[in-house]
């Protein structure tokens, strides 16, 4: 059976090695940006609608340069975008996939928080406490 091309194999020819790596290295700068829980709680004030920087300081607690700091980090990984309006800078989410991975691994973690006996431990993500 074959390999698709985006599942990767480190075992295999240099070509395949060298593309598994770049992907690695890709996935491992996302996760580097995502992985501040400010960052996805940004994201979550942002993921159904835009909001502005005074909104999304509101929405997560946080104090204004904090929020900008945290956002340029976004912007700059492509994960959000921004636009100005008069005198204020509005946030929009850029990437959906990286929101859908937010979710996906933040609602898995929520499942067994929630409930630890529902997940086995060789299927779970959050480290058992």
């Amino acid at each position: 059976m074959s390999t698709p091309a985006h599942s990767p194999q480190l075992l295999g020819d240099d070509s395949d090695a060298q593309a598994a790596e770049r992907v690695f290295d890709s996935a491992a700068e996302l996760f580097g940006v995502l992985a501040t829980p400010l960052r996805l709680r940004i994201l979550n004030a942002i993921c159904t609608h835009e909001k502005s920087v005074g909104d999304i300081m509101e929405s997560v607690e946080s104090t204004q340069p904090n929020v900008s700091q945290h956002l340029k980090v976004l912007y700059q990984a492509g994960i959000v975008a921004k636009r100005r309006v008069g005198n204020q800078i509005h946030y929009r989410v850029q990437s959906e996939k990286a929101v859908q991975l937010c979710r996906t691994v933040c609602t898995q973690i929520a499942i067994e928080l929630d409930d630890p006996d529902s997940v086995s431990q060789s299927e779970r993500l959050a480290r058992r406490t």
